[in-house]
Parts: structure tokens; sequence; C-alpha cells
């Protein structure tokens, strides 16, 4: 695991983590300095940066967290295409300079460019000129997604939000649609086992998957040498956490905990909000051996 700690774990406040968080190398409005900065003054004590199919912000994230005494877990969150839909598959504790990893995500970022043009296309043929300058102006890292495009609509007046944008015209059979061509699930496990991390099914609840669908998914995934589950997501109400941390130890999952974070815009998602995993579960840190030093035994010490 490619952790970047600081001292050892002492005292007995209880780690805060959060696993997974989004910067501005992808489609979150946070710098990674920022966004550690951030987690750090909501109580955070081990935070995961976690950018869509690019570790262009660990970095610089690194060197906030070593600044801020916080645990930075190194991370990733790879698009997938399985059974013709789109899942995400995080990767916890990876090593960023890993050849195999970069080698794969080089190739989802250089399809997400094309779409970008394409969704620019479509979007003038849908009477929206200069779309895709609109959202590269929203676009602070190399990545161009939909939310920067979302990002656009709504400061152009053609939306009240970002809910109604992707209804409207980036969902399926939608004018803005562009379907994914993304890595396979195997590909996806592979990269990050072979960066030394840990793969995790991101926001499950979100999928709308039957039961079915759901445990053929975890079946494949787990066959692939998959990790964990994310039971407590920012997307999981009360029943979907209770739900997925069932579903997690009946498969001998390990569960983790994130907020998907992409920043103050999104009121209803906030850094250190999390609930607690369920008692049943096995959290996927537990597994970690380095030592951990929160920040309230840090100002002890010092």
């Amino acid at each position: 695991m490619a952790l970047v700690y600081n001292a050892r774990m002492t005292g007995t406040k209880p780690t805060v983590h959060d696993l997974h968080s989004h910067s501005t190398a992808s489609d979150g409005s946070l710098a990674p300095a920022e966004l550690v900065r951030r987690a750090a003054e909501a109580g955070i004590d081990v935070l995961a940066l976690t950018d869509h199919d690019t570790t262009d912000g660990l970095a610089e994230a690194e060197a906030a967290a070593r600044r801020m005494g916080l645990v930075l877990v190194p991370g990733v969150e790879i698009s997938v295409t399985w059974r013709k839909g789109t899942v995400h598959i995080l990767g916890l504790g990876i090593d960023r300079k890993s050849p195999v990893l970069q080698s794969g995500l080089q190739r989802l970022q250089a399809w997400r460019a094309w779409r970008a043009e394409e969704i620019g296309r479509r979007l003038e043929k849908a009477g929206i000129p200069d779309a895709l300058a609109g959202a590269r102006r929203h676009a602070r890292g190399r990545i161009v997604g939909r939310t920067h495009f979302a990002r656009f609509l709504v400061e152009s007046g053609r939306c009240k939000d970002m809910k109604t944008v992707f209804k409207r015209y980036l969902v399926k059979n939608r004018p803005g649609h562009v379907p994914g061509q993304w890595a396979s699930l195997e590909e996806a496990v592979h990269w990050i086992r072979e960066a030394g991390g840990q793969a995790v099914i991101a926001h499950p609840a979100r999928y709308g998957f039957t039961a079915t669908r759901l445990r053929e998914l975890i079946g494949e995934f787990m066959e692939c040498g998959g990790a964990g589950l994310e039971v407590v997501s920012g997307s999981h109400d009360s029943r979907d956490i209770s739900h997925m941390a069932r579903v997690a130890s009946r498969h001998g999952l390990l569960a983790s905990a994130g907020s998907d974070y992409h920043g103050p815009e999104s009121p209803y998602i906030q850094l250190g909000r999390l609930p607690p995993l369920p008692g049943d579960c096995i959290p996927i840190w537990s597994a970690w051996n380095a030592p951990i030093e929160t920040k309230e035994a840090s100002a002890t010490a010092s």
C-alpha cells in the first residue's frame, strides 16, 4: 500500500477516514492542496484523492498532506464498461508511478479527450455553440468531463442547475450523450493491483442494479482480485448503507467509506460528515499496517 504517513497513532480519538474525493485534476472544483486543507479543517485524518482516470493531482496533495499532518491515500477512480453500462472502480493505496497503471490511464484519457470533442459537436448540432470551449474554461486540469459541460450550460443560462443539465442533455437518448468506451473490469482491477493498490467498487447503490446483477458484478470483480465495496458513500442513504454492509459481509469484501466529494458547490456532500461503517463490516483500512498519527495526537505531542 502506497500511503503517505506522518508518524504513529497515539491517543484515543477515532481515526476519521474519507476514501473518495476529487480535485481539479478531474472534475472537482478545488485544487488538490485546497482539498487537503479543507479535509484537515473538517477533522479528517485519512483522505484518499481518487480523481477520474488520472493521478495528476497526487503529488500536490501529498505535499499538502505532509504540511497539514494528514494521511493521504494515493488513489484513482477508474471508469469501467461492464455489461454495456458504466461502473467505477476505486484504486486505493496505489503507486502513482506504476507503468502499468499509467499506460492504462493514458488510454482512458485519450478517449476522454475525443469524447469531449464529440460532446461539443453534438451539442452544437443541438443548437448550443462553443460548448467545448465553455467546458474547457471550467476544467483546470487535463480532463474535460461531463461535469465541465454541465457547469458551462448552467453558467450560460440553459439550465437552472447541474442535475437538470444531465437530465436534459448528457444522459442516454439526450443530445450530448456519448456512450462510454472505458476499461474492462479485469483491466481496471489488474492496473490497480499492479500498482500495489486495493480495488473497491465505488457507490454500488447508485447503479440501480437488481440483486442478481449486483451479485454478478461482485462475482466477476472478486475473480479479478477485487478487494472491497464502498458501503458508506455520499450518494448512499441509511438503507443503502445497511444493505451494502450486508452485501459486503456476505461476499467477504472489505468495506470502504468515502464522500465522493467534488467541492463546496454540492452542499449535501461534505467532507468529514460520513456516518460510521456498520459494526459487522471489516474496514478496508484494518489491514493497513503503517502507523497513523491523528491531528489531535500530533498537537499533544508538540
